[in-house]
């Protein structure tokens, strides 16, 4: 790209009368098309647009926030965590907030901090966004918290006092479900789940839909061993587990723990999925790779976020207009080689018989991913 360049080699600043005259047209067309405004032929605003990035140009936001009365940026609170969930939402947050041409303020949280929530937005508002995003994973035990602007809730954090609410979910039940009944469906009499903590709310929810499927099937429902979402607490799980030749099947809250679980079972003498069937939650990038290759769920997290955000915004701008409900997302399981029918030995009134290669058909190619609209 071809830019002029001042004397000294310092490019100079573009001006919107820089950009309407490359386009032409009038500054005020270059306004209307800038903020968005209806009654813009497609042509003009094409050229506009196309203008304003050849230029480099970028809009003088604290002017268009005196003139506006707003300053075009969202702020999201998230849990300061690297865990692959919170940190998959912010990157999910920050790509949708830069393709609706808004700016993104982040204010993070401590778990354990039940007034985290409350300073966090306190320090967003103060400057001045437009919108907030609720990206926080844990019951933190507060109670109503009131704002003066658009709040996006992705999950299920406390109850906000808003203009307006909007709710955005992966629906962690349907996907724990869909992970239940694949196992179910293979042969397993019952299925044991690794749960995460459950001052979270994606692992209540995972515990309530592997609930929900087990009663479904008229199923068992053995008890719930408990982890931190750490490979470490899976392998402590695994080794808890291992000595019970009857556990055929376990549904587990995240990868991470899945991974730790099958160490524990490997070592322990048991065949996955020959002895005992594993899937996880995540599909987090290691989980195609390590041994078995891991059966789980995919999360749309893009696609939630950019749903999401776009309702935002269209509350932001246009307040009085009446909003579409949120549409489902597919459900996707993604089936590896830690799933397969039970043992002979654990399928009552059976004969010994040859155990399918859990890689997918007869000839061992590898299955794909499943999606389950529910």
């Amino acid at each position: 790209m071809t830019r002029l360049a001042r004397p000294g080699g310092s490019p100079p600043t573009p001006r919107s009368v820089d950009v309407a005259r490359l386009a032409g047209v009038s500054q005020k067309t270059v306004s209307r098309v800038l903020n968005d405004e209806p009654y813009v032929s497609a042509d003009v605003r094409r050229r506009v647009l196309d203008a304003a990035e050849e230029l480099g140009y970028r809009r003088n936001q604290a002017a268009r926030a005196l003139a506006s009365g707003r300053t075009r940026s969202i702020g999201v609170v998230t849990l300061g965590s690297a865990l692959y969930g919170p940190t998959s939402w912010l990157i999910g947050i920050e790509r949708a907030v830069r393709k609706v041409g808004y700016t993104l303020r982040v204010a993070t949280t401590i778990e354990g901090d039940p007034g985290g929530i409350a300073s966090a937005l306190a320090s967003l508002l103060d400057q001045g966004v437009d919108g907030v995003v609720i990206s926080e994973p844990i019951d933190e035990g507060v109670g109503i918290i009131s704002v003066d602007v658009p709040v996006l809730v992705l999950g299920a954090p406390p109850t906000f006092a808003a203009p307006q609410v909007v709710t955005a979910r992966v629906g962690a039940g349907r996907l724990a479900r869909a992970a239940t009944e694949h196992l179910l469906e293979l042969g397993h009499a019952t299925v044991h789940h690794l749960a995460g903590p459950q001052r979270w709310h994606s692992a209540r929810d995972r515990l309530a839909g592997w609930r929900e499927a087990l009663r479904a099937h008229g199923a068992d429902e053995p008890p719930v061993v408990e982890g931190d979402w750490s490979a470490a607490s899976g392998y402590a799980a695994g080794r808890e587990l291992a000595g019970d030749g009857t556990v055929t099947a376990v549904f587990a809250a995240n990868d991470d723990m899945a991974i730790g679980l099958i160490r524990a079972q490997l070592e322990a003498g048991r065949r996955v999925p020959e002895d005992i069937s594993v899937v996880g939650f995540d599909d987090i990038p290691v989980a195609a790779y390590v041994t078995p290759p891991l059966t789980t769920l995919r999360q749309p997290f893009d696609e939630v976020t950019r749903q999401g955000l776009a309702l935002l915004v269209r509350v932001i701008e246009k307040p009085d207009v009446a909003l579409p409900p949120a549409a489902d997302q597919p459900v996707e399981l993604v089936v590896r080689a830690s799933t397969a029918p039970p043992p002979p030995r654990s399928i009552p009134g059976r004969g010994r018989r040859a155990v399918p290669h859990a890689h997918g058909d007869p000839d061992g190619q590898p299955a794909g991913s499943e999606a389950l609209s529910t």
